[in-house]
């Protein structure tokens, strides 16, 4: 019994975020192209420590390995959602949040693929904030 769902990302980030704070090493969600692409930015900023590819049967998943501390506190404590498929949300370069006093960062989508906030501003172009990760 698969759950379908309107926003496939949403659901991708409830898992991370049930998964960080359940302590899980790993969780598994459907693959998909954006998925993955969001997936190497968590990567690149340190929050997931590897992403693997998964297929069973028909259906492939994206594994991803989350980062503790020595803490044992995950990196990621959170994300959430910005742009939804309800209510997209642009922003032009100038816009561009910076998350917790830029302690977090934004991913976004833009004209030259997913990346962090940070780079789109490195990079002066716009795009779509898809969450905000602290």
């Amino acid at each position: 019994t698969r759950m379908t769902t309107s926003d496939p990302l949403a659901d991708m980030f409830t898992r991370i975020r049930n998964a960080a704070a359940a302590h899980h090493e790993e969780v598994r969600v459907p693959a998909s192209n954006v998925k993955r692409a969001v997936a190497d930015v968590l990567r690149q900023e340190g929050y997931l420590r590897g992403i693997s590819e998964l297929t069973e049967g028909p259906r492939n998943y994206l594994k991803l390995d989350i980062t503790y501390g020595d803490d044992r506190k995950a990196m990621l404590s959170g994300i959430r959602r910005v742009s939804r498929p309800g209510l997209r949300v642009y922003v032009s370069k100038q816009e561009i949040p910076r998350v917790f006093g830029g302690l977090g960062i934004a991913i976004m989508s833009t004209s030259q693929g997913v990346m962090s906030g940070r780079e789109a501003w490195r990079r002066k172009i716009g795009g779509e904030v898809l969450c905000y990760v602290w």
